[in-house]
């Protein structure tokens, strides 16, 4: 799903494991998030302004533009512009 969504939603998305053991007993899923906040929390505020965010429009009369191609130079990726 991850690759399907950054190659034709725009979206990208990661998968965190928070240990070795898969599926941990309800009763150690507290102890798994308090292990492991403080950590999320900072990569969190790490990467939520990493990239480019805004709007496009067209430079003679502000109108958003829809589904305009975004590509940066040295990616492979080209973004489409939603709505």
């Amino acid at each position: 799903m991850q690759d399907y969504n950054y190659v034709w939603a725009n979206c990208f998305e990661i998968t965190l494991e928070l240990s070795c053991c898969k599926y941990p007993p309800t009763s150690e899923l507290q102890q798994e998030w308090e292990n492991n906040r403080d950590s999320l929390l900072a990569f969190i505020e790490k990467v939520v302004h990493i990239g480019v965010k805004g709007f496009v429009r067209d430079a003679v009369t502000g109108a958003g533009l829809e589904n305009a191609t975004i590509a940066v130079a040295g990616i492979a990726h080209n973004i489409t512009a939603g709505k």
